[in-house]
Protein backbone atom coordinates (compact mmCIF):
# COMPACT_ATOMS: atom_id res chain seq x y z
CA UNK A 1 0.00 0.00 0.00
CA UNK A 2 1.34 3.52 -1.13
CA UNK A 3 1.70 5.89 1.96
CA UNK A 4 0.46 9.56 0.55
CA UNK A 5 1.02 12.64 2.93
CA UNK A 6 -1.51 13.91 4.41
CA UNK A 7 -2.18 17.13 2.50
CA UNK A 8 -2.70 14.57 -0.38
CA UNK A 9 -5.45 12.89 1.34
CA UNK A 10 -6.85 15.92 2.37
CA UNK A 11 -7.56 17.56 -1.00
CA UNK A 12 -8.42 14.06 -2.38
CA UNK A 13 -11.12 13.59 0.64
CA UNK A 14 -12.22 17.01 0.02
CA UNK A 15 -12.54 17.25 -3.76
CA UNK A 16 -14.36 14.06 -3.65
CA UNK A 17 -16.48 15.42 -0.97
CA UNK A 18 -17.37 18.01 -3.27
CA UNK A 19 -18.02 15.92 -6.20
CA UNK A 20 -20.57 14.15 -4.55
CA UNK A 21 -22.37 17.24 -3.90
CA UNK A 22 -22.05 18.12 -7.66
CA UNK A 23 -19.88 21.02 -7.65
CA UNK A 24 -18.36 21.23 -11.00
CA UNK A 25 -14.99 22.66 -9.83
CA UNK A 26 -14.36 19.42 -8.14
CA UNK A 27 -14.82 17.40 -11.46
CA UNK A 28 -12.07 19.38 -12.95
CA UNK A 29 -10.01 19.03 -10.09
CA UNK A 30 -10.41 15.42 -10.30
CA UNK A 31 -10.28 14.87 -13.98
CA UNK A 32 -6.62 16.90 -13.82
CA UNK A 33 -5.54 14.76 -10.75
CA UNK A 34 -5.99 11.78 -12.90
CA UNK A 35 -4.65 12.81 -16.09
CA UNK A 36 -1.65 13.91 -14.80
CA UNK A 37 -1.00 11.69 -11.64
CA UNK A 38 -0.99 14.46 -8.93
CA UNK A 39 -1.89 14.66 -5.38
CA UNK A 40 -0.93 10.90 -5.09
CA UNK A 41 -3.05 9.90 -7.54
CA UNK A 42 -1.73 7.77 -10.60
CA UNK A 43 -2.36 8.58 -14.01
CA UNK A 44 -5.55 7.09 -15.19
CA UNK A 45 -7.44 8.45 -18.59
CA UNK A 46 -10.82 6.66 -18.17
CA UNK A 47 -11.12 8.48 -14.52
CA UNK A 48 -9.97 11.64 -15.76
CA UNK A 49 -11.97 11.97 -19.18
CA UNK A 50 -14.81 10.75 -16.55
CA UNK A 51 -14.52 13.68 -14.50
CA UNK A 52 -13.72 16.04 -17.29
CA UNK A 53 -16.79 14.70 -18.97
CA UNK A 54 -18.81 15.55 -15.73
CA UNK A 55 -17.09 19.08 -15.32
CA UNK A 56 -17.88 19.53 -19.21
CA UNK A 57 -21.45 18.67 -18.99
CA UNK A 58 -21.56 21.43 -16.58
CA UNK A 59 -20.86 24.11 -19.26
CA UNK A 60 -16.70 24.09 -17.73
CA UNK A 61 -14.88 25.17 -21.04
CA UNK A 62 -11.51 24.22 -19.54
CA UNK A 63 -12.77 20.58 -19.20
CA UNK A 64 -14.26 20.50 -22.44
CA UNK A 65 -10.73 21.12 -23.77
CA UNK A 66 -8.89 18.61 -21.43
CA UNK A 67 -11.50 16.29 -22.40
CA UNK A 68 -10.57 16.04 -25.75
CA UNK A 69 -7.12 15.72 -25.31
CA UNK A 70 -7.21 12.94 -22.74
CA UNK A 71 -9.78 11.34 -25.04
CA UNK A 72 -7.42 11.39 -28.45
CA UNK A 73 -4.55 9.26 -26.13
CA UNK A 74 -7.88 6.78 -25.80
CA UNK A 75 -8.80 3.71 -27.33
CA UNK A 76 -12.58 3.93 -28.29
CA UNK A 77 -13.73 1.33 -25.88
CA UNK A 78 -11.93 3.56 -22.74
CA UNK A 79 -13.97 6.10 -23.79
CA UNK A 80 -17.01 4.48 -23.80
CA UNK A 81 -16.08 3.02 -20.16
CA UNK A 82 -15.30 6.67 -19.25
CA UNK A 83 -18.89 7.78 -20.43
CA UNK A 84 -20.70 4.77 -19.16
CA UNK A 85 -18.89 5.60 -15.23
CA UNK A 86 -19.86 9.52 -15.46
CA UNK A 87 -23.15 8.29 -16.25
CA UNK A 88 -23.18 5.96 -13.01
CA UNK A 89 -21.88 8.57 -11.03
CA UNK A 90 -24.92 11.01 -12.00
CA UNK A 91 -27.44 8.21 -11.35
CA UNK A 92 -25.70 7.74 -8.05
CA UNK A 93 -25.24 11.25 -6.69
CA UNK A 94 -28.53 12.68 -7.96
CA UNK A 95 -31.04 12.42 -5.09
Amino acid sequence: MASHPVGEVRFLHAQMAAAMAGQPDAFYELGVAYAVGRNGLEVDLVEAHKWFNLAAMSGDERAQLDRSEVAASMTPAEVAAAQREARAFLMQTRH
